[in-house]
């Protein structure tokens, strides 16, 4: 079976992975720092990691520090840790509809779902796709980017996940940058990182001798928030830093088989493909996204599926989740709900993958 998603390791994580085993780092220590380190370079500004995507959306509304019951705009159609992270820090999320071709939230998608309780937006760039951030910022609303499709994405030359008040990155076992499990956050105030890695480990600002105010008693430490445990390890650390070093060579390969499907799915007629990144911009090619009108998703899924194909829909719209109890009526995301399929992107297909696929695009008949 092709999968839909994957990443792709070889021997450099295996010996980044060893080296920490060898010196006795399975926990935090010198790798996340090292990787630490790399991506505040990469990025421009300060970073800090954390053990997954999911926490860093949660820690990036914690520390804007709403007041509770505050509303927060969150595009449906992406993954349930947005509004997660919303509920779970005392907040309201609102969702708001998707443009139909970029399957971004926009300025006009968000404006219509602000009330007088609105204290914060987050936004998705899907796939890797550039939100238009100079509008959304624009509201003058605390901005949450949501980059965990968008590790090597920018907007005008700035990287995405810098844009906002708060950026957060995701490097799951299928995401471009893949560690297992990890994620991260950046901020416009570098204060807000810093209170990050403070809260981290469970609301623990420092701990050990160094640390220590009294000399004689340093396994005593403060405490200064109530806080989950989210510190990264230095297992997967180790991988990132790999996955850092040849991300430019991933991305390549992205990128060609993009443009393979781009090029070779343009005259099939009953789909419609995604958007390329406008100009001066870059996109991550996350995942791929085509809609096919007329009810024939669900058969073209079946029939790719029993060729060997896996597919899938990334996301079911959040509004339609009952648990979220929403009333909203969204008809962009109601449609890509009943279009959209992702068909496999990642650096571990081969060329006759590739090819196989669009084969069996182009062969389709409902």
């Amino acid at each position: 079976m092709i999968n839909v998603f994957g990443s792709f390791f070889g021997e450099e994580e295996a010996e980044e992975v060893r080296s920490s085993l060898k010196a006795q780092w399975a926990g935090i220590g010198p790798k996340t720092a090292a990787f630490e380190r790399a991506m505040a370079e990469r990025l421009g500004g300060d970073f800090v990691l954390l053990d997954s995507g999911s926490n860093s959306l949660y820690m990036a509304v914690k520390l804007l520090d709403l007041p509770a019951g505050s509303e927060v705009v969150v595009p449906s159609f992406t993954w349930i840790a947005c509004a997660h992270a919303v509920v779970l820090s005392g907040c309201v999320p609102v969702f708001c509809d998707v443009d139909l071709d970029t399957h971004n939230a926009t300025v006009e998608t968000i404006l219509r779902q602000i009330t007088p309780r609105t204290r914060a937006v987050m936004v998705v760039h899907y796939a890797g796709l550039p939100v238009r951030m100079e509008e959304v910022l624009g509201l003058g609303l605390p901005v949450i980017e949501d980059a965990a499709h968008a590790v090597d994405s920018s907007l005008k030359g700035r990287p995405c996940g810098t844009l906002g008040e708060v950026g957060i990155f995701s490097f799951d076992a299928i995401k471009n940058l893949a560690m297992g499990q990890g994620g991260g956050l950046t901020a416009r105030d570098p204060a807000r990182v810093e209170g990050a890695r403070k809260l981290r480990y469970c609301g623990i600002a420092k701990s050990g001798f160094e640390a220590s105010a009294n000399k004689d008693r340093w396994w005593e430490y403060e405490v200064s928030d109530f806080f989950p445990k989210m510190l990264p390890c230095d297992i997967a650390a180790s991988i990132g830093l790999a996955q850092l070093r040849k991300l430019s060579s991933m991305q390549d390969r992205r990128h060609r088989i993009w443009e393979t499907y781009q090029r070779e799915l343009a005259g099939v007629g009953w789909l419609a493909r995604p958007q390329n990144a406008a100009p001066g911009d870059r996109h991550s090619y996350f995942t791929y996204c085509i809609r096919v009108a007329g009810g024939r998703r669900d058969a073209l899924a079946k029939h790719l599926y029993a060729g060997g194909i896996y597919t899938t829909l990334r996301y079911h719209p959040l509004h339609l989740i009952p648990i979220y109890r929403s009333m909203a009526c969204l008809p962009v995301c109601e449609r890509l709900n009943q279009e959209a399929l992702n068909l496999p992107l990642h650096p571990g297909l081969s060329d006759t993958d590739v090819e196989k696929i669009i084969r069996a695009v182009r062969e389709f008949r409902a």
